[in-house]
């Protein structure tokens, strides 16, 4: 997420210890607690959010409002939430240029169509 390596891990420890010294445990105590703290809004901001939307929306999550769930959900799984056969939906029946017959000899040249240029 960040992309931090070792060496600017190494480089944020050591900058951590310089700055924080003694207090570093207690610092570290307040940001886990400070932390925990963010994620119970969070939990409680959805659960009123489901609340405030009523039964008809028991079933509704809040990661269906994200554009890649919602394009993967509606365009690449059925009805029942299995993604199809091809792997796509999209396309349920393929087009009959679809298919491969395979690779040309040595030296055969492809097919030209001359009108479609």
């Amino acid at each position: 997420m960040f992309d931090v390596g070792l060496g600017e891990m190494a480089v944020l420890v050591v900058l951590a210890l310089v700055i924080f010294g003694d207090k570093l445990p207690q610092v570290a105590g307040q940001a886990g607690r400070m932390l925990r703290q963010f994620r119970q809004m969070a939990d409680s901001a959805k659960a009123d959010l489901q609340e405030g939307l009523g039964p008809e929306f028991k079933d509704f999550d809040i990661n269906d409002l994200n554009p890649k769930t919602f394009v993967r959900k509606h365009l690449f799984e059925d009805e029942d939430g299995t993604p199809t056969a091809n792997g796509t939906g999209l396309f349920d029946d393929d087009p009959s240029y679809a298919t491969t017959t395979g690779a040309l000899p040595a030296g055969e040249r492809p097919p030209f169509d001359p009108e479609a240029t």
